[in-house]
């Protein structure tokens, strides 16, 4: 017999209820409010606009009137963000505070304080990393189309903003910026990594660097490597302990290598092939390559073809 939807209604609010009344977390802090992830969108966005006026600002910015924009945009993104650093705080917190309590409205206005006197720093940085797009990829026509139109670029961008706010314990926000970039990329850069200037992803698809990965100088990944822990069965146990591997300068990852491991470190001006899977330490100046594996096919009269001839016939 066919169920109407009025009379099991009450059955199925009843069983959610019970939920809600079971679990801590259905209903979160009914007295808190977590930061909302829209307006933290918004704050990388009013933060493109500061730093490269030129390619996302609706408005005409030169050096007439650069001042006061950037002075009206500090202004804006301070009121935005104090409010959710004040909301996050406030949440992190298991005793009875809220985001308006003097303590949680002064510590709020000194990260955002510190926060936005390091715009210029990692303005400089991002531009290093401009130009290590343009000097390592030939296709990249110019250093404004890897600003306006390159992914990593943008994952990177965001990298740089929320390990800041990591690095000053801000909570929940540096984790809602680098999800809202892993979305939009499909680039996952955690953002307690560490990593040095002149950095840049080709392609960068699929590329996922851990919380206690450490990158230096001038390094170079490709689409699909992992810098990850070898193993996470120890979940919180392993919280705040080095599990990712480093990357020393001059470092390059080709595609789809895998390095793991928080004893691992790829030394300077190594290269690390493609499909390369790498648990132990790497000498400096050391090239990693994979053997590929024997390519047998057979066409349609079943006669078996090399790879050479497979290849010069397609």
């Amino acid at each position: 017999m066919e169920k109407h939807f009025n009379k099991i209604l009450p059955d199925i609010v009843t069983a959610i209820n019970n939920n809600y009344t079971n679990s801590d977390l259905l209903l979160g802090k009914s007295d808190k409010q977590l930061p909302m992830r829209s307006i933290i969108i918004e704050i990388l966005n009013d933060l493109k606009q500061l730093m490269f006026p030129g390619y996302f600002s609706s408005d005409r910015i030169d050096a007439n009137n650069a001042s006061y924009y950037a002075g009206q945009m500090l202004s804006a993104l301070h009121h935005k963000l104090k409010k959710q650093i004040a909301l996050a705080l406030a949440y992190d917190k298991d005793e009875n505070i809220t985001s308006t309590s003097a303590i949680i409205q002064e510590n709020a206005e000194n990260m955002c304080c510190r926060f936005l006197t390091a715009i210029p720093i990692i303005q400089e940085m991002l531009l290093l990393d401009v130009q290590a797009g343009y000097d390592g990829d030939p296709a990249a026509d110019s250093r404004e189309q890897i600003i306006f139109s390159y992914p990593g670029f943008y994952a990177i961008f965001v990298y740089r903003i929320a390990h800041e706010l990591y690095n000053m314990k801000v909570p929940f926000i540096p984790r809602i910026m680098t999800e809202h970039a892993h979305n939009k990329t499909g680039i996952d850069i955690n953002a307690g990594a560490t990593i040095g200037k002149y950095f840049f992803m080709d392609h960068g698809t699929g590329i996922v660097i851990g919380e206690t990965t450490v990158i230096g100088d001038y390094v170079k990944l490709y689409q699909g490597v992992t810098l990850g822990a070898l193993s996470t069965r120890g979940g919180q146990h392993l919280s705040g302990v080095r599990r990712h591997p480093t990357i020393e300068d001059n470092v390059t990852i080709y595609s789809n290598a895998t390095i793991l491991g928080g004893e691992t470190v790829i030394g300077r001006e190594s290269v690390i092939g493609g499909g390369a899977f790498i648990t132990n330490s790497i000498p400096p100046k050391t090239r990693v390559s994979v053997t590929p594996p024997d390519l047998s096919i057979k066409n349609e009269s079943k006669t078996e073809l090399s790879a050479t001839s497979y290849i010069y016939e397609i």
